[in-house]
């Protein structure tokens, strides 16, 4: 055992040994593991890319067709709720982008299918009615109650497919209103298909938007399918941006605008109230009042009368008389309305009203 025992100097120079030739060999170590461990981070930003399914509409557009679309579905429900005399609800369900052939394939068959012409758009659109909402619609039209009974499952007859159009066309009025600050449309029907594989208006792995609405008439409920292809809208697209679209909704008022609002006003009845004094008194003198008993107010004859519209004091007038009529001449505006310019003295005629409260 002590023949195996190093010596101080034998254990110094080991140790020596080891640190000068250990840093050749694990220098490259450091470097291997450095280049070595951002591969996995790298992986992980992958994203598997079906080209089945191509997302080619921005998000920006996606949101402006969301909020486009939102305000078209509580317009046709208001429309269509005063077309059937019956509470509608219409509500935006989804928003979103496929292929054709995948939106095809989720129809009913058979089913009321639109094959729509938009105008300046290139293409078709189309318009798929589901028949769980459309009947009962009809049923509602030529007479029925609540109840839409059984549902059936056939093409539509000719007399069906003209009161249809009634529901199309009031569809396709609202429609264009929802786009007229986007694009100015022309809509029509071409023409309409029980069978939807039997209408190929793009390739089967086109990208389309397809918007849904889910219609509602008491317990009855259906859905509404609004399929628009992409290259339809593909010269537009920078239109849907979300700036430009809020733009639309802040543009300011015009002078025809102003002028049309102004001559409705004009035509408009107001309650106007003038108030010749308030004072208060007992119940027992009220019910004690007789013709001819004189009640008396602290307020002197020389201040001005308060004129009231609508409940509001808008002018300081005072009594008079005009062609053996009780009127008011307008002196001027409260305090509270000093910034608003006041009117020129004018006699206006009216029956000054002493207020509810009076005393004797």
């Amino acid at each position: 055992m002590a023949d195996e025992v190093l010596s101080q100097s034998e254990v110094e120079s080991l140790i020596s040994a080891m640190e000068t030739s250990a840093p050749a060999p694990r220098a490259p170590a450091p470097v291997a593991a450095s280049v070595a461990k951002p591969l996995p981070k790298q992986r992980e930003k992958v994203i598997t890319y079906d080209f089945k399914r191509p997302e080619r509409v921005g998000k920006e557009q996606m949101r402006a067709l969301q909020s486009l679309h939102e305000g078209f579905g509580r317009n046709f429900g208001a429309a269509l709720s005063a077309l059937l005399r019956s509470i509608v609800e219409v509500k935006l369900t989804s928003v979103d982008q496929l292929t054709y052939s995948e939106f095809v394939f989720s129809l009913e068959n058979p089913t009321c299918f639109n094959l729509l012409r938009a105008e300046p758009l290139e293409g078709n659109l189309i318009l798929d009615l589901n028949p769980s909402i459309l009947y009962p619609i009809i049923d509602r039209l030529l007479g029925g109650g609540k109840d839409g009974g059984h549902v059936a499952r056939r093409p539509l007859t000719e007399i069906e497919l003209r009161l249809v159009s009634r529901i199309t066309g009031l569809f396709l009025q609202e429609l264009k209103h929802a786009w007229e600050n986007v694009l100015a449309l022309k809509l029509s029907v071409e023409r309409v298909e029980s069978n939807p594989q039997l209408v190929q208006i793009v390739p089967p792995n086109e990208v389309v938007i397809l918007v849904s609405f889910e219609l509602a008439m008491g317990e009855l409920r259906g859905m509404i399918n609004l399929c628009i292809p992409f290259n339809a809208i593909e010269r537009v697209s920078s239109k849907l941006a979300a700036n430009s679209w809020a733009s639309y909704n802040k543009s300011g008022s015009t002078p025809l605008s102003r002028a049309q609002i102004g001559g409705q006003l004009e035509r408009a009845e107001v309650d106007l109230v003038v108030t010749l004094a308030e004072t208060q008194i007992t119940t027992g003198d009220l019910i004690g009042l007789r013709v001819g008993d004189i009640i008396t107010t602290d307020k002197d004859i020389r201040t001005p009368l308060d004129v009231a519209v609508q409940g509001v004091s808008k002018f300081l007038a005072s009594p008079g008389a005009l062609k053996g009529a009780k009127a008011i001449r307008i002196e001027a505006v409260p305090q509270a309305l000093a910034n608003v310019p006041p009117p020129a003295s004018t006699a206006a005629s009216a029956t000054p009203k002493p207020a509810a409260k009076t005393g004797k």
